[in-house]
This record gives C-alpha cells, structure tokens and sequence, in this order.
C-alpha cells in the first residue's frame, strides 16, 4: 500500500454489482477507492476526478471473478490514504480469510494494542476501498453484525455470499 500524493490525477468509474454500484476511483492509475451508494464517509464525488474507465481493468475482472465465487483473494496495487494506524488495521483486515470473520478485540490483539478495539472500529470504518479490504468480516464480539459503511444489509448479504448461504452470481460485469 502507498500513500496518495497532494498532486496525483484521480480518474473514476462506476460498475455495477450483486450489491449495487460501486465507484471506483483510481489515483494516477491505482486503486484508491471503492465506494458503495448511501455508503458512510463516502468522499464527494467531484473528488473522485474525471470519468475514466481505463485504469480499472484488472479491478473489475477481480471483482467479477469474486462476484461469481471464483476468487477468494485479491492481488491489486492500492494507494491508500490513512493514518499508520489506519493502514495497520487495513493491512489486517486482508488477512481475514474468505469466508470467515474476526471480532474488532481480536483485531485489535493482533495487532499488539488489545484494548483499541474502538479505534480499530474507526479505522475500519474509514477504510477506502470495502470489499477488496475485507472490512465486511469484521464483527461484533458477541457474534453480532456491528457497523459497516455500506449498511448492515449488505454486510449480512456479503458475509452470507462468502459463507456460501446465497447464490448471488454476478452477470453484471
């Protein structure tokens, strides 16, 4: 992961999904940003730059291949704009394995800081690029589906689609 520098070209597209569209927003031509509709700290969209569909080839063929439950893992660049301790639990969330789910104290114990389980929320919940950073299999201590920024409805339906409870197959793309 990198840093976004103050003078990078961001160029945008939107594609749709099982889970409806998602914009995607690329900073001189890597992956900065995947955000869904209605989604919480959702940037403007006149930050997203200008319309552009060519740097988001490899993204939306990983994308597809996840939707039609054929890739479990991505393997893009990604230029993430965070704090340190906001790319540490991003680089943890991708650790999470398909399919399966961790709790925020659990994260936060891997990461050596045990009691920061509400920081590791907040970064969670600023994380830019949801779905290929895992931030859908992070849960509540008691087992409960707690905040997501794309709305419990589909962070239930993701979960449920990795877990292999729903046949959503993505022909959308």
């Amino acid at each position: 992961m990198t840093t976004t520098s103050m003078t990078a070209t961001r160029r945008h597209t939107v594609v749709d999904s099982p889970y409806g569209a998602l914009t995607l927003v690329a900073t001189d031509g890597v992956l900065s940003g995947l955000y869904m509709t209605e989604q919480r700290h959702r940037p403007p969209e006149e930050s997203f730059g200008a319309a552009d569909p060519a740097p988001f080839g490899e993204t939306v063929r990983q994308l597809a291949a996840y939707f039609a439950g054929e890739l479990t893992e991505f393997d893009l660049p990604l230029d993430l704009a965070g704090t340190p301790f906001q790319r540490s639990v991003w680089a943890e969330l991708v650790r999470i394995p398909y399919g399966e789910t961790r709790s925020y104290g659990e994260l936060a114990e891997s990461l050596g800081k045990p009691g920061a389980s509400r920081a590791v929320g907040l970064a969670n919940g600023k994380n830019p690029v949801g779905i290929i950073v895992p931030c859908h299999r992070v849960i509540g201590a008691s087992g409960s589906l707690t905040g997501y920024g794309g709305g419990l409805d589909r962070k239930q339906r993701l979960l449920a689609f990795e877990q292999g409870g729903q046949d959503e197959v993505a022909t959308l793309f």
